[in-house]
């Protein structure tokens, strides 16, 4: 690197290790999009707030040690926790609807953490007016969504506001599951060497909410890829033990992800643009918009890390299911420059991918 370079990835890093800190007096939608704003909110105040080791971590879901319960060889069971909520706009849309991502959301959060999701909860916001019938839809899709990522919805609670003080209705979920297996997995687990992979193609979800409004004249055959992961996942970690990190790639997209495994690794994440595989009608919609496809929400991809040596055997375990038949590696992590996302690009250059900033997807999930 030249001088110059150095001292821009100098003050990249130093700007990325100051305290975080919201500047803003209120609220603001780039708040909500999974991107830095995000980000420093959680770490400013949520975080800030209720600071402890299970937390500090800022996994999608918490593990938690219980000596309360013997599993099986005498060692303390362990659970993973997790919980959601879900604003997504329109209700209903292609491939579809609230009902359904919120339990494929909580299930895949569990999933992720490398446990077997169990139990679920549900939360509903309702607001004055919605139709009783709408309602029926969704808590159907929810008992479908259920029965096929094999959890059982088993609590939950109703509130109904004023009209016109929400939005039809709102849904919020958490998550019980089992880790069945001593797998360790987290975002400051990357090392160099490792291989980056991804499901199949991204930016289904986000660019299906966005023509599903019909705020934009395009036209386009996209549906949300709105599906449980952890069937994809067990298969993954029942074929090889050297997966260092899973998460799903939702708010903020597969960038949002890769700059927090690199962030919390202390590593450098290079990506090939032409190895990302992105459907030719999605390409399309985000060119039209301009928005980079790495950016948009996910709902049924994960992105796994695992050592280098073991990519072709978590490729072909990811292929194997219905759901990971467009998995592809996508890059490898290095050691330098250390927190960093780097791609390189169909025209032979490399750019950084920096945290996703402002909100061009707002209420996508």
């Amino acid at each position: 690197m030249t001088s110059r370079e150095e001292q821009v990835l100098e003050r990249i890093d130093r700007a990325r290790r100051r305290k975080a800190r919201v500047r803003e007096e209120h609220i603001t939608m780039a708040h909500g999009a999974g991107g830095r704003a995000t980000q420093t909110l959680i770490e400013a105040v949520f975080l800030d707030a209720f600071r402890n080791p299970l937390l500090e971590p800022l996994e999608d879901g918490a593990v938690i040690q219980v000596p309360a319960f013997t599993a099986p060889g005498g060692a303390c069971a362990r659970l993973a926790f997790t919980t959601d909520s879900y604003v997504v706009s329109p209700l209903f849309f292609p491939g579809g609807d609230i009902g359904d991502l919120a339990v494929n959301g909580t299930v895949n959060d569990l999933a992720v953490c490398g446990a077997r999701p169990l139990y679920l909860s549900a939360g509903f916001v309702l607001e004055e007016g919605f139709p009783v019938e709408d309602l029926r839809r969704v808590a159907a899709s929810m008992a479908r969504a259920a029965a096929a990522a094999g959890v059982a919805i088993v609590t939950g609670d109703t509130k109904v506001v004023q009209r016109g003080k929400a939005d039809g209705c709102y849904v919020t979920t958490a998550g019980v599951g089992l880790l069945d297996r001593d797998t360790r997995l987290g975002v400051a687990r990357a090392r160099p060497g490792d291989a980056v992979l991804v499901s199949g193609p991204i930016g289904e979800h986000g660019v299906t909410i966005m023509l599903a409004r019909g705020e934009l004249d395009i036209e386009a055959d996209v549906t949300s890829d709105t599906a449980p992961l952890n069937g994809l996942i067990t298969a993954l970690l029942q074929a090889t033990g050297a997966v260092r990190c899973l998460r799903d790639a939702t708010r903020g997209g597969v960038a949002t992800i890769l700059n927090e495994i690199a962030r919390a690794s202390d590593v450098a994440v290079v990506v090939d643009e032409d190895a990302v595989p992105v459907r030719p009608d999605v390409r399309g919609a985000c060119e039209l918009l301009g928005i980079d496809p790495l950016y948009v929400a996910c709902e049924g991809r994960v992105v796994v890390v695992v050592a280098g040596e073991a990519a072709e055997e978590a490729l072909a375990a990811l292929r194997g299911h219905p759901l990971g038949a467009g998995a592809a590696i996508i890059g490898r992590v290095a050691a330098d420059p250390p927190s960093l996302v780097l791609l390189r690009t169909a025209f032979g250059g490399t750019r950084i991918v920096d945290v996703l900033v402002g909100d061009p997807l707002p209420r996508i999930c």
